[in-house]
């Protein structure tokens, strides 16, 4: 299996929706309570894709 680096977009996108999940999860973002393990869970599956995937 051959892995890539992801773009650096890519990498700030899954940055950012993990830090949103645990914003959400802490109760910082009440709102995005209910989705905080769903929007923690995008971000690492993009950031896996992103390694899986060349040029995403």
């Amino acid at each position: 299996m051959k892995l890539s680096e992801p773009k650096v977009v890519t990498f700030w996108i899954a940055v950012a929706l993990a830090v949103l999940g645990i914003l959400a999860y802490l109760g910082s973002i009440p709102g995005l309570a209910g989705s905080a393990f769903l929007l923690l869970a995008a971000g690492f599956v993009l950031l896996a894709l992103g390694n899986l995937v060349k040029g995403l």
